[in-house]
This record gives C-alpha cells, sequence and structure tokens, in this order.
C-alpha cells in the first residue's frame, strides 16, 4: 500500500531541484564566461598577429620606397650630368645690365604712432561735483579746475614731446632716403665705369666682368666647383682661363638602391666602370663647352675674339703622390667657329675634340693630363691664384683690394658680385645676387677691416639699410669679430655676421687667400652669448656741465617710452639684490652716488630721461645696477603704467653716438612702479644686461622696499 508524501516533503524537493538548476546554470554561464573569455583572447592573439604583419608590411614598404627614392636620386643625378650642357645654354646669357640698382622711390615716410596727436582734456569732464554750501561748492569747482590745468599741462608736455620725435624721426628718414639714392647712383655709376672699360678693352674690367658671368652661372649642379685664374690679352682679344672641372666622384658609383627583406639592408648595384668612365669624360667635354659658351654669350660688347681654356681637378698627381692642378681637356677657339656650333644637339665629346680641336684626357678616371697650350700666368693679371705663394694679410691689405676679395668669395660661392664703391665709406661695399629661386635674392654686403670688436650700431645699421634697400639679406663681414649684443641682434633677421676667423676660412675652402696678422697669432673667434650688452672701449675723458673732467669711463642710459605719462628713473647700486646703502640710490633727492660713477643727467635728443654711469669706478662689492621707472605722483597723481609703452633704453658713449637699444617691459594696468632692468657684472668684469618686468601697485616706496631701502 503506497503514501502518498506530505507537503513539507514536497516543498523541500522542490527547493531542492531549483537549487540544483541554480547550480547549473551557474555552471553553464561559468564555462560560457570562459568560453567567451577564450574566444576573446583567440581575437586579440589574431588581431596582434595581424597588426604585426601589417607593421611588417608597411616597414617592408617603407624601405622599399627608401631604395627607390635613392635610386631615383640616382638616375636623377645622372640625367642632370648628361643635360648639363643643355641646360646651360637654355639659360639667358650674363649682361652688365644685371648688375645695375635701380634708384627706387623710397617708401614714405611712416611715423607709425607719432602720427596721432595726443588728445588733449575735455573741459566738459572737470565739472565740480557736491558741496552743499556756497563755500564747499567753489572749493570743488577750484579742485576740478586744478585737476583739468594739471592734466591740460601734462598733456601739452606729451604732445612737445611728440612733434620732437616726430621731427627727429623725419629728419632720420630724410637723411637715410638720401642717403639710399646716393647709393644708388654711386652703384650705378660703378656698374657704367665697368661697362666703359669693357667698351674700350680695358684688361681689368675684362677680367672681372667675366669671372663674375662664370661665377653667376646658374647651371651648374651642386657640388660643382668655380674656381678659376683669368688674364685678358688685349692685342689678341682673347680671353686665357683655368676652369676647375669636377672630379671623378660627381658620377655616382652606384647604378640602383634595392631592399633585401632577408637581412634587413639596402644594397647597391655597382655602376659598371666602363659606363661610369664614359659618363665622366662627357661630362668633362659638357663643362668645357659650357664655359666657352658662357663667354661668349655675356660678350654684349665683342671684346673677345677667341677663348682659351684650360680645365683642370685640384687632385694628387699619380706620378709625385702630391696634390696639384692636373689638367684634362684643353681647347682655344674663335667666336665665329663657336657660333657655328647647334650645342643643343652635339656630342660633347666629339664636339670638342674634333670640331673645335681641343684635348681631352683619355683617361680622366686615372687623371692621365693633357698639355694646356697658353696659361694665364703667361700674361699676368690673374684675379684667382691656385700657387703656394704666401698669403695676403687681410689687416694691411689695401681697402679696395678687400672689396675685390669679398666679391671674389661671393662669386665664388655661385652668386652675381660686384663691388658698388671705390671707398671705404661704411655704405654699400659689395652688392651680390643669389640665383636660387627659392632662398636666393639680392645681398647687401658691407665688410669691415677692423682690429677691434664691431659695435652693434653697424649691425643695425646694416639691418637699416636692408630693409630700406628691399634687400633679401645682409652678410657683415670683417677681419675682427662681433660682441653678443650684435649676435642678439642679428637672432631672427635676415643679417648674416662673419668674423675675421670664419672669413679666413671661407677663403680658404673657395681657394682663395688671406690670414689675419702673424701665422702664429691668429684671432680667436667670438662665441655669441644672446643677452649680452657690448659695453665700449675707453673712451677721450669727457668734461662735465661745469667743466670738470671726472676722468672715469662712461656711458649714458638714455630712457625712451611713448604715451603722455611721466616718469621719475631712477637707478639703484646693489649687491645681490639689496641696495648697498641709501646714498647709492639714484632718484630726484639723490642725484648721484657717492663719487660720482653713477648720476642721473638731462636727456640726449630722442630720451625723456638719462642716467650715467661709469661702470669701472662701481663699487667693488657691487654687482648689479637696476634701473626702475614710477609714476611722478604730482605730475599725474592718478596715472598708472598702462601708458607706458614702446619702451627702451638707449645704450650711448661718453660722446653721445649710440651703441645699442635695449628694449624693456612696457607696463600694465594699476602698476604704478616697474624694474625696468639690471645691469650685472660678469666674472671677467663686463656687464650683461637682464631685462625686468616686476610691477608694483604701491608705487615707487614698495619697490625700493623689496631691495631693502626702509621709507618712512
Amino acid at each position: 500500500m503506497s503514501r502518498r508524501s506530505s507537503g513539507l516533503i514536497g516543498v523541500w524537493a522542490e527547493a531542492q531541484r531549483q537549487q540544483q538548476r541554480q547550480q547549473e546554470a551557474q555552471r553553464r554561464a561559468s564555462v560560457q564566461q570562459q568560453r567567451q573569455s577564450e574566444r576573446r583572447q583567440r581575437e586579440y592573439e589574431r588581431d596582434i598577429a595581424r597588426l604585426d604583419r601589417e607593421r611588417q608590411a608597411a616597414y617592408r614598404q617603407s624601405r622599399e620606397a627608401d631604395a627607390r627614392a635613392r635610386s631615383q636620386e640616382l638616375d636623377a643625378r645622372v640625367e642632370t650630368l648628361t643635360g648639363l650642357l643643355a641646360a646651360g645654354c637654355a639659360a639667358p646669357p650674363f649682361r652688365t645690365g644685371s648688375l645695375g640698382r635701380d634708384a627706387d622711390v623710397p617708401p614714405p615716410f611712416d611715423p607709425g604712432p607719432l602720427a596721432q596727436p595726443i588728445a588733449m582734456p575735455d573741459p566738459s569732464r572737470y565739472q565740480a561735483q557736491g558741496g552743499w554750501t556756497a563755500g564747499r561748492r567753489a572749493q570743488a569747482q577750484q579742485d576740478a579746475q586744478t585737476r583739468y590745468q594739471r592734466d591740460l599741462d601734462a598733456a601739452r608736455r606729451a604732445e612737445a614731446d611728440r612733434l620732437r620725435q616726430l621731427a627727429e624721426q623725419r629728419a632720420g628718414y630724410e637723411s637715410w632716403a638720401a642717403g639710399q639714392l646716393a647709393q644708388a647712383r654711386a652703384h650705378n655709376a660703378g656698374v657704367g665705369e665697368l661697362a666703359a672699360g669693357l667698351r674700350t678693352g680695358e684688361p681689368g674690367a675684362v677680367v672681372e666682368y667675366f669671372s663674375a658671368a662664370l661665377y653667376a652661372a646658374s647651371a651648374w649642379p651642386e657640388g660643382f666647383p668655380r674656381q678659376l685664374s683669368c688674364s685678358y690679352d688685349r692685342g689678341a682679344r682673347q680671353l686665357v682661363l683655368d676652369w676647375e672641372l669636377p672630379g671623378f666622384d660627381v658620377v655616382p658609383a652606384a647604378k640602383s638602391v634595392r631592399y633585401v627583406a632577408s637581412t634587413d639592408e639596402e644594397r647597391e648595384s655597382p655602376r659598371p666602370v666602363a659606363q661610369r668612365r664614359a659618363l665622366y669624360r662627357d661630362t668633362l667635354a659638357q663643362s668645357m663647352l659650357l664655359v666657352v659658351r658662357d663667354l661668349f654669350a655675356a660678350d654684349e660688347f665683342g671684346v673677345l675674339e677667341s677663348v682659351a681654356l684650360n680645365g683642370f681637378v685640384d687632385d694628387v698627381d699619380p706620378a709625385t703622390g702630391r696634390r696639384a692642378e692636373i689638367f684634362l681637356a684643353t681647347v682655344m677657339v674663335d667666336r665665329t667657329t663657336f657660333r657655328a656650333l647647334n650645342l643643343a644637339q652635339v656630342s660633347a665629346v666629339d664636339c670638342l675634340v674634333d670640331a673645335v680641336r681641343g684635348q681631352l684626357s683619355a683617361r680622366p678616371d686615372q687623371r692621365a693630363a693633357v698639355r694646356p697650350a697658353r696659361r694665364p700666368e703667361d700674361l699676368g693679371d690673374g684675379v684667382v691664384s691656385h700657387d703656394d705663394g704666401d698669403e695676403p694679410d687681410l689687416f694691411v691689405m689695401d681697402p679696395i683690394e678687400f672689396e675685390v676679395l669679398v666679391a671674389e668669395l661671393f662669386r665664388s660661392r655661385g652668386m652675381r658680385a660686384v663691388t658698388t664703391q671705390r671707398s671705404n665709406d661704411g655704405g654699400v661695399d659689395v652688392e651680390a645676387l643669389d640665383p636660387d629661386p627659392i632662398s636666393g635674392g639680392r645681398i647687401i654686403v658691407q665688410v669691415k677691416r677692423y682690429r677691434n670688436t664691431v659695435p652693434p650700431t653697424a649691425v643695425r645699421d646694416l639691418y637699416g639699410t636692408v630693409q630700406g634697400a628691399g634687400a633679401n639679406k645682409g652678410v657683415l663681414v670683417t677681419t675682427s669679430g662681433f660682441g653678443p649684443g650684435s649676435y642678439a641682434f642679428a637672432q631672427g633677421k635676415p643679417l648674416t655676421l662673419v668674423s675675421g676667423t670664419e672669413l679666413v676660412e671661407l677663403l680658404h675652402q673657395h681657394g682663395l687667400r688671406g690670414r689675419l696678422g702673424e701665422r702664429s697669432a691668429p684671432v680667436a673667434p667670438v662665441v655669441p652669448t644672446p643677452t649680452l650688452v657690448d659695453l665700449p672701449a675707453p673712451v677721450p675723458e669727457v668734461e662735465d656741465e661745469d667743466g670738470a673732467g671726472d676722468g672715469d669711463d662712461f656711458n649714458v642710459l638714455g630712457m625712451t617710452w611713448a604715451g603722455p605719462v611721466v616718469l621719475d628713473v631712477c637707478a639703484l647700486v646693489c649687491a645681490g639684490a639689496r641696495v648697498l646703502d641709501d646714498d647709492h640710490f639714484v632718484f630726484f633727492n639723490n642725484r648721484e652716488v657717492p663719487g660720482g660713477s653713477v648720476r642721473m643727467v638731462p636727456g640726449a635728443a630722442g630720451d625723456r630721461a638719462a642716467v650715467r654711469v661709469a661702470f669701472d669706478a662701481l663699487p667693488p662689492r657691487a654687482d648689479r645696477l637696476v634701473l626702475v621707472a614710477s609714476v611722478d605722483p604730482e605730475a599725474n597723481p592718478e596715472a598708472d603704467l598702462s601708458g607706458f609703452t614702446d619702451a627702451g633704453i638707449r645704450l650711448r658713449d661718453g660722446a653721445g653716438a649710440e651703441l645699442d637699444r635695449l628694449e624693456v617691459s612696457d607696463g600694465r594696468a594699476g602698476e604704478t612702479a616697474l624694474v625696468l632692468g639690471s645691469f650685472r657684472r660678469r666674472a671677467g668684469g663686463d656687464w650683461d644686461f637682464v631685462v625686468g618686468g616686476k610691477g608694483y601697485r604701491g608705487g615707487l616706496e614698495e619697490l625700493v622696499g623689496d631691495f631693502g631701502i626702509e621709507v618712512e
């Protein structure tokens, strides 16, 4: 007989079944989660492998592209060599007209902010405010009138100062414009003299002109030398010259480049030796024909009846083992014969050897020489000498010869260059034209045969000349060096400074000669250090206003700024960040320090305040001279430094000549005192200028408190 289960047992059994189902669901979920994790891991590994394959493929493609690019460069180089003569024949001929300078009308005078008159105060804004009684109203009216008169006087002073500065700028502009016109006329007169010398067959003019024509040719590829020696036979109307040819390495030794993935390297396929030799010989023949073509094409006055050209390489002579000029080609050809040639269609080697009966080395790669028929030294009047004679001392070289040498240097670098004036007046000495279509353009060159450091004013003058002339670049060449202030000014501007040691190195690189004094005592190069200020060399003793000289070499620091705000400029002689004592604080009530090494003086033309400083006479324990400015509380009681803009310090020597100009920070609204900057003594005794900029809302009292002065 069966028994029916009780309700309690049924509930328990159902709970067990529910628990089993939950555990089974959890187990299935865990298994599913594990499977999903494994699947994601496999997908991740597949992605990593795919990315790795893609990276490898991209890397290989990059290396293959690099190899193709190198192969294309090799092909382009060979194409340039094979098309050298054709490219040269397509270039326009050199002419004296390209040497002239346009005497353009200078740009109109632009006074900038000085063109705007200072606004006068409006009387309607100075009305009396408040006052319950007649007495108070009268007092308020009197106060308003006082404020108006004070502001009117300040505005009138500012307007008078603006008019004075405007007149000075206008006079300076007119002087500059006249100088630019005079320089252009002098330059064009020099070109006219050169053209006149060419017409009469004057040997010096002929040599200078045709040397410039060869140096200015734009068809020569990168790496081709441009050195020559040249003379002119006036009787035979023949130009005789030696011209440097490229070496065998001008032809690429590799024919192509391919990437080998198995070794991860690029391999060059060598160019067949026979092909390389043939290409080199053809390049030499093209070079010889192109030189002759350029000479006859540039002969606008018909002074050349024939040309005797010798091509050489500067290499080791296999016979002697010493470096020498090895002549690989020579030709003597007259104008009539050469004009009959169609250079665009000739085979260069056949044309040189057969048509014009020149000589070309059969094995130029092995430096097998030929014998020149005629050399420039047979006539004299050489321009560039390649012998081993003594080098000229640049310090004692004639100024005109020095300018000619610098012009020769620019021509040797592939530019057109001529001297502009037969004098050393500090103007534009050499005019150069770089034919590069991207980085080239008109270049103004000044040369200074100095023994002492070139002052920063010379660099600033050159920059003004470059801007006024609309040139692309200015180059200042000297036999001495430049101070850090000059390098700091030139930074970021289209200016290049070439010191004496750099000049000698450039001359030697381009086959020219020059040295600086005795060989045992070369001039040390000047290392540029931005922010340093070139303090001047000692100047003669100058008398004070009372007629007594103090015997110290000094500078004058003139302050300039725009805006109507009236300022008190002060100076603090400090050791570190602390003034030496109250006596070494120079301001309106203490106009000089003990001993007079720092004193307030009237400003020169254009200066609104000035401080005279004898740096060498400052106390030994002083290592800083701090310049500060504050709003004049009597002239501008309600003003702040927002009107203190376009400020600068003019550094002058004892004679008043401006040596440098130092920029300082503009003022800010709400501030009434400002640290302009400080001159700091270096370990060697020189001084450098550090721009300030810290402002104070509490005026001069708060400022001097930071420097240790207690104000009662």
